[in-house]
């Protein structure tokens, strides 16, 4: 009786937690980029994306310790990874509103940056 009940605890739990996942039809726009920052590169994969979720993986393929800074106008900060180290890689999920963007890493952690702008259609 006991395996029984742990079983009905079990398949509840499984239940409610699916049920909070993401729907893959549900709207909304969901992205995924790729950010190959190197030591004197920063090169993402698209350059045009659509409002909404956007997920971008960044890769350091350089030999210096790394950021990857998100910049929406005016320089204003909408999202970073730092202290990605040669070889690693960190993720980055951003909700993106219409507009212009830059996209920019930072090997040795300092300076601007190597920047790439972004736009996001609505």
């Amino acid at each position: 009786m006991r395996q029984f009940m742990a079983l009905v605890v079990v398949a509840t739990v499984t239940l409610g937690v699916g049920a909070c996942a993401k729907d893959a039809g549900s709207s909304g726009s969901s992205s995924s980029l790729t950010v190959d920052a190197g030591d004197s590169s920063c090169i993402i994969s698209e350059t045009e994306l659509e409002a909404g979720e956007s997920t971008f993986k960044v890769t350091n393929t350089g030999n210096k310790v790394t950021e990857f800074y998100l910049y929406a106008s005016g320089d204003r900060i909408v999202g970073e990874v730092e202290n990605i180290g040669p070889g690693l890689s960190r993720t980055l999920v951003v909700n993106l509103a219409q507009g212009s963007y830059e996209g920019a890493c930072k090997p040795g952690m300092t300076g601007d940056g190597i920047r790439q702008k972004l736009t996001v259609v609505g």
